[in-house]
């Protein structure tokens, strides 16, 4: 009996501690961790951990500084991302080693985004507040313009398979965009899945979902969890999913942008249905598909954008700038800019949607539409006044 409760004891510990750790883990990327200590200390951090550094160049005054930091900075999905591939810093431009940093990367506006090397090098610099999306590719550009994967690729070449070391390897052949999957399958085939290094080497091998490496994710899942938590195991599989999508595209493959939905819909149940939309507007773009295409931006109308006005002229634009001389494609963004304009009522829209009437051949609208548009930009938005005085003036003299 003793041994019983002793057995049953040890049980609920281990469940209790199970549950600790994957909890700790799932609490690891809600937003950018930054470093606290000097530029010196980022550096030596950066070097031991083969990472970059990114460095938000900030003043205490400036708003959009304190916008990007309260809200792109703090979503999970760009969290996840940059803890897992820089050493994140934050820095006051006009305290303490702000100024000579300042200098030293010539930053003369806020906020600056510094991606730097472990040396110290300036890799790339980016000006002004990004949305999260927009702030990812220009990390993911960084990136890939480092290429510290030479003395790995010698120390594998000389015969390193020791499965941390692979782990290693593979992450940078990853960040330099460099192929890693026969690296990793090869190494499956003979691995003990039990071992740490293994389930590691999985979860960075897996890249896209139409891989052996993905099935092994899935089928690991649980333990792969422990180490990484929920979120990340989640948004591994979501963006290998979304990788298999963007292939599909690049190299027209109809059945693949399928199996990539399919998977979707099974891994991500609570993905929005636009996504698959919007997957599908791409990829009749690439194909110059425009039946498929108008068809696809109709559905997403429908089922997305409906009266939104935002969303309407978010549209119309991407018809217009994905085909700007089709003339089919052209008519049908009619009438989602005219929905923006008339619902959300801004000189952008009118301008727009001027332009494009123009385009059109239908003189008389476009006109009344431009002249709508200057009243309002007079009014309120007299940025854009000049550019539909220009347009009035070119309708008129067409």
């Amino acid at each position: 009996m003793q041994n019983y409760i002793s057995t049953k004891t040890s049980l609920l510990i281990l469940a209790l501690a199970f549950s600790f750790t994957l909890a700790k883990a799932q609490e690891k990327h809600s937003g950018i961790e930054f470093f606290h200590g000097t530029f010196a200390e980022a550096k030596a951090l950066a070097a031991k951990e083969n990472k970059m550094i990114f460095m938000d160049a900030y003043a205490e005054w400036c708003g959009p500084c304190k916008r990007m930091a309260a809200t792109v900075f703090t979503e999970e999905k760009v969290g996840q991302f940059m803890n897992d591939n820089f050493i994140n810093v934050k820095m006051d431009m006009e305290k303490g080693e702000g100024p000579t940093l300042s200098n030293t990367f010539d930053v003369s506006a806020y906020p600056t985004l510094l991606f730097i090397d472990d040396k110290g090098k300036l890799i790339q610099k980016e000006v002004g507040a990004y949305p999260a999306e927009q702030f990812i590719k220009a990390a993911q550009t960084a990136l890939s313009k480092i290429d510290n994967t030479s003395a790995l690729d010698k120390m594998f070449k000389d015969g390193s398979r020791d499965g941390d070391f692979l782990v290693k390897y593979v992450k940078a052949l990853n960040r330099s965009s460099k192929p890693s999957q026969k690296i990793v399958n090869d190494y499956l085939i003979t691995a003990d899945f039990k071992k740490e290094a293994t389930l590691r080497l999985i979860f960075e091998g897996t890249v896209q979902s139409d891989s052996k490496v993905f099935d092994y994710l899935i089928q690991n899942r649980t333990p792969i969890t422990v180490l990484y938590g929920e979120r990340s195991v989640q948004q591994k599989i979501e963006t290998a999913i979304k990788k298999t999508a963007d292939n599909a595209t690049e190299f027209k493959t109809p059945e693949l942008l399928s199996e990539a939905k399919s998977k979707m819909k099974k891994y991500s149940p609570q993905t929005n249905e636009a996504t698959y939309i919007e997957w599908d507007m791409t990829y009749f773009k690439s194909t110059k598909d425009t039946k498929n295409y108008i068809k696809a931006c109709d559905e997403y109308g429908r089922k997305e954008v409906k009266v939104d006005a935002r969303k309407s002229f978010g549209l119309a634009k991407k018809m217009v700038e994905s085909f700007p001389n089709d003339t089919t494609v052209l008519i049908e963004s009619e009438k989602y800019f005219k929905r923006a304009a008339e619902t959300g009522g801004m000189s952008e829209y009118y301008f727009w949607y001027a332009n494009t009437l123009l385009h059109n051949s239908k003189k008389d609208q476009a006109l009344k539409m431009a002249e709508t548009g200057l009243k309002i930009a007079q009014d309120s938005q007299p940025n854009y006044v000049r550019a539909i005085e220009d347009l009035i003036r070119k309708i008129k003299e067409g």
